[in-house]
């Protein structure tokens, strides 16, 4: 009964030990899912796109001033006044506080039919303001998503440090654990074994300080993604990068799809239909009125004590500035001057977005070299670290050589470890200039 009892124990611990293992799988979070988890939820994307749907709803003939405009109207007044009426055949009529009344209603209706083509070029300016927010949104985008995988392959290079100092910090327990042995039975002195205990500490330090800025990168992550900054994740152990980025291929990219690039030149095409709207001011407007009104009036002194009126009104108007203080031409030369500092501005973006991909091509291809020199120097000093502690466990080598070659494997783990991140963090940069950051 014992044996069934412990074999039915040791079935539920596994199948505990199995879940909880597959509970901790499924919290690791891939980049993907990073990315996709930030496009949802980000605060400043979520902005952005509300301002392009006010960009958006602002597309319309109606707010381009292309079509009437229909009002109901109404106004009343009363008046109470002393009259005094002196009539053509010499006779005369007064009275004190007599009321006069009246009431106008109605429905009118004013069109602007022609403004010297204005309206055209409004509506073609507010289409122009609409791909504006949709170039700022997709540099929202690729900003948040750079953001998003820069912290996240920070957590990755973190953790494989974490990884390497929780490993020496192990090793750094045997030492102590084979020095304390060896002073038991006297074949080491007091000063080795406090040693390796100062060394231990020392590593236990490193640690605890890794895992603080592991944790808050994490926080930092949780914030990016727009959730519960609490929330609890991993991330997969692995940076891969991308070793094929052409330098002619990334500039022809930028010149294309670069946002900041795509909304300069929405600005040019902007301020030239600014002056296209300048320039109709020239031209006159011509304006037609229409309505039915309503009206009715009453006086208690004069020829006619009430009057009651409807119907049609249809009218015309036209107006042309012939002079307003050369205000035209200047602001004509305003707008001609507003054109040539977007065309400036685009040409001052291009060459400042052409030295920045340039720079990152050229800090990209030294963070690959350095990326195989430092895995290889890793290798070396893991070979190094384990034959120093086969010898120092025969206790061929001393302390303070078998600290080095622990040392040297700290560092090379963490400089291999940066060296990739550096390496993912400059193709990253690029693949964001160019505007072909996979979203």
């Amino acid at each position: 009964m014992k044996q069934k009892a412990l074999h039915k124990l040791i079935v539920l611990v596994l199948a505990f030990v199995g879940l909880n293992a597959l509970a901790q799988e499924k919290e690791i979070l891939s980049v993907n899912e990073a990315v996709s988890i930030a496009l949802e939820n980000n605060y400043q994307i979520k902005m952005v796109s509300n301002e392009l749907e006010i960009d958006e709803a602002l597309v319309s003939p109606g707010f381009a001033g292309m079509l009437p405009s229909v009002n109901a109207i109404a106004n009343t007044n009363k008046n109470y006044q002393n009259v005094t009426q002196t009539r053509s055949d010499g006779s005369s009529l007064s009275q004190d506080n007599a009321q006069n009344y009246n009431l106008n209603y109605g429905v009118e209706l004013d069109w602007t039919l022609f403004d010297g083509l204005k309206m055209f070029a409004r509506y073609d300016q507010l289409k122009e303001v609409k791909k504006l927010g949709e170039a700022e949104l997709q540099q929202a985008v690729l900003s948040t998503v750079g953001d998003v995988m820069i912290t996240y392959y920070n957590l990755v290079q973190q953790k494989r440090q974490l990884k390497a100092l929780d490993s020496t910090l192990v090793i750094s327990r045997q030492r102590v654990a084979l020095a304390n042995n060896r002073f038991r039975i006297g074949k080491a002195s007091k000063l080795e074994l406090l040693n390796a205990q100062v060394d231990e500490n020392t590593d236990q330090t490193q640690y605890f300080r890794q895992q603080e800025q592991f944790k808050n990168t994490k926080t930092r992550l949780n914030e990016i993604m727009g959730r519960d900054i609490k929330t609890e994740f991993s991330v997969i152990d692995l940076i891969v990068i991308d070793k094929g980025l052409n330098l002619n291929r990334l500039e022809e990219a930028t010149k294309l799809q670069n946002p900041q690039l795509v909304a300069q030149v929405i600005n040019k095409r902007i301020a030239e239909l600014e002056l296209k709207q300048v320039k109709g001011d020239r031209l006159p407007i011509i304006s037609a009125q229409a309505g039915y009104l309503f009206n009715e009036s009453a006086s208690e002194l004069g020829f006619s004590t009430s009057n009651e009126a409807r119907g049609f009104n249809i009218g015309l108007s036209a107006r042309l500035n012939i002079f307003n203080g050369f205000n035209q031409k200047r602001n004509e030369q305003i707008a001609k001057l507003q054109i040539e500092n977007s065309e400036l501005l685009l040409e001052q973006q291009t060459q400042n977005l052409m030295r920045q991909l340039l720079t990152a091509y050229q800090r990209y291809q030294t963070n690959l070299n350095l990326m195989e020199l430092e895995i290889r120097n890793e290798d070396i000093a893991k070979e190094n670290l384990d034959i120093t502690i086969a010898k120092y466990k025969i206790g061929t080598i001393p302390t303070i050589e078998f600290r080095a070659a622990q040392l040297n494997y700290i560092n090379a783990v963490v400089r291999s470890s940066n060296a990739a991140y550096e390496a993912k963090l400059s193709e990253i940069t690029l693949k964001e200039l160019a505007g072909i950051l996979d979203l």
